[in-house]
């Protein structure tokens, strides 16, 4: 959700500002602002709506300054408007704000009862008149800050600028991620802050990652770390290896079509660091605990990454026979779940920032569980608490709705599932031999998938005007039918769901008519016979039905769908990654035939820092 820029520099900051939030768009946003410091006032600017908006209202208004915070907004208390946008300003003080003050209702009655003018209807603005409060009484910047971070509760990161101190910026993290970037030296030197290291990757590629409870204080020259207890502290200044092109849609006309057509190559860069193609072998990255003595794993994720989890929980009960609980992570820690004493903790996430799947990992740790983290962001919060940590090697995700992520966590997850099938003895040398030979050939399975793109384009008007369309799979397609559903929910605002096959009859069959699609996802197999019995009940009672199949598939059942969208020929293990892209490409084009906003769907963020 909300994006973080800040700059301290000699040069004026307002155009690279601006630049490092477009670089954020993929976070999700609903409106937008800068404030910059300028001959002893704070000149904010801020705009409903797109960053276009906020560009527009810079040429009129131009906002002079040498250093300078902005922010991308994602509205949770108060409406997405332009009084609501930050940066939030007092006389002293200009703050902008990614997380939520749980307490701030209680603080802002106190700030009320002093005397203070509120203007917005957010949290984040007590923040602002806390520290501004402090200031005017005479304390300086840091010891204000300092005597305010203790008493919010809740989640955030923070940027803070001050009028009488232009050449400073404070942040602060407590879960929400902060970064900091140091720029060149000399006399051209500057400094930055930024939500991630995306954000600063045409600036920087120096980069520090604050830990839980840090705030930093920055000049232009460089930064002081302190730790929650207010000690001083150093933190690692490494590499981030962000590309400054990650964020370029080349010749595709949205960020998710590139996403989608990524995948062969992602998928093959995933596998290649998990499998030995020497031996066809598994090789996961080192960790000090014995897999083998693993007696129980419970997997915590949510959306997209929740339906990567189902798919493993088939693998890996089926290949290591090891029992699998999976949850969702917002629902995990309230059941008061049982966890057992030697089990594994697997927590998938595309960001490593996502509060709710955070949380519970912090949970599990507690209660003496391993912690392993299938993640995208080697360097997040949940890849640097993880015992075993297994990177997907995806490269930046830009489009909100995820594809990419999705395809290399399942290759992740396959590779774990055969290594523990090794580990606990369930699979022979033959046996992994096979199953590694089977997920190299993913990529090549995923290209021909590809293929079928125009295909899949042009039935898309088919599909758009319906106002309900149902999806459904068995075994392990079925949560490639939920993933599905969710992909056009997501980008096309169609409402859908997905359903396991055999479900149909025990309720949804009554919303079945003919104007209700089916898309049904029914490799040929042993599951599809099963499959076409629950397709053809809901023929019979007029449902349209898009049947998602390989040739010996379509042959068989393909007469009288709707529409059919040929896959090629794979062995089962493999087929949740190729079977991803029809659903991801059916779900793009229906919404580019609707005409939305593809790459930053309404009201949804990438990265949901709050819970």
């Amino acid at each position: 959700m909300c994006g973080i820029m800040g700059i301290v520099s000699n040069e004026p900051v307002a155009e690279r500002l601006l630049d490092g939030l477009r670089r954020m768009e993929y976070r999700g946003y609903d409106s937008a602002g800068i404030c910059t410091l300028h001959e002893g006032a704070l000149v904010r600017r801020r705009a409903e709506g797109k960053l276009a908006n906020l560009a527009r209202v810079l040429g009129e208004e131009p906002a002079p300054g040498n250093t300078g915070i902005a922010h991308t907004r994602w509205a949770t208390h108060g409406a997405p408007t332009a009084t609501n946008a930050h940066p939030h300003a007092t006389g002293e003080v200009a703050i902008v704000h990614n997380g939520i003050i749980e307490n701030y209702k209680e603080l802002r009655s106190q700030l009320a009862a002093e005397g203070r003018t509120f203007e917005s209807e957010t949290d984040s603005e007590v923040v602002a008149h806390l520290i501004s409060s402090r200031i005017e009484t005479g304390m300086d910047p840091i010891d204000a800050v300092k005597d305010v971070l203790p008493r919010l509760r809740g989640a955030f990161a923070l940027a803070i600028a001050f009028r009488s101190h232009p050449d400073l910026l404070i942040g602060a993290r407590l879960g929400s991620p902060l970064v900091v970037g140091y720029g060149p030296e000399g006399e051209e030197a500057e400094m930055y802050l930024g939500s991630d290291a995306l954000a600063l990757a045409p600036l920087t590629q120096r980069i520090s990652y604050l830990e839980e409870g840090d705030w930093v204080v920055i000049g232009r020259t460089g930064a002081q770390v302190f730790d929650v207890e207010n000690n001083p502290v150093e933190r690692e200044i490494r590499a981030s290896g962000a590309s400054a092109a990650a964020v370029e849609k080349g010749n595709y006309r949205h960020f998710m079509l590139k996403e989608i057509f990524e995948q062969p190559t992602v998928v093959a860069q995933t596998l290649g660091s998990y499998l030995r193609r020497e031996d066809n072998t598994v090789a996961l990255p080192q960790f000090d605990f014995d897999l083998s003595g693993v007696k129980r794993l419970t997997i915590v994720a949510c959306g997209t990454s929740f339906y990567a989890g189902m798919v493993a929980k088939y693998w890996i009960e089926r290949f290591a026979r090891l029992p699998v609980d999976i949850d969702v992570a917002s629902e995990f820690r309230y059941r008061e779940p049982v966890l057992e004493e030697g089990g594994l903790a697997l927590f998938i996430s595309q960001s490593g920032e996502t509060a709710d799947t955070l949380a519970a990992l912090r949970h599990c740790r507690e209660q003496g569980q391993t912690i392993g983290v299938v993640v995208n962001v080697p360097t997040s919060t949940m890849a640097r608490e993880a015992d075993l940590l297994l990177p997907t090697h995806a490269g930046p995700e830009i489009g909100v709705a995820s594809t990419k992520a999705f395809t290399c966590q399942l290759a992740v997850l396959a590779a774990l599932a055969a290594h523990m099938a090794v580990k606990k003895g369930h699979f022979t040398r033959e046996e992994e031999r096979e199953v590694v030979g089977h997920l190299l050939e993913a990529p090549a399975a995923l290209n021909a998938a590809l293929d079928h793109d125009d295909d899949i384009a042009a039935m898309a008007p088919l599909i758009a005007p319906a106002r309900d369309v149902l999806y459904l799979g068995r075994g392990q397609d079925y949560p490639l039918a939920l993933e599905g559903a969710l992909k056009l929910k997501e980008i096309s605002y169609i409402h859908a769901e997905g359903y396991a096959s055999g479900e149909m009859k025990h309720g949804p069959i009554a919303l079945i008519d003919d104007d209700v699609p089916v898309v049904v996802i029914a490799p040929s197999g042993p599951l599809f016979e099963k499959t076409v019995s629950n397709m053809e009940e809901v023929r019979a009672r007029g449902g349209q039905v898009v049947l998602i199949s390989d040739a010996e598939g379509l042959a068989e059942a393909g007469e009288g769908c709707l529409a059919t969208i040929e896959m090629p020929v794979v062995h089962p293990l493999i087929a949740p990654l190729v079977y991803a892209i029809p659903v991801q490409l059916l779900a793009y084009h229906v919404a580019v035939v609707k005409g939305t906003d593809v790459d930053q769907p309404r009201n949804l963020a990438k990265s949901v820092t709050v819970e």
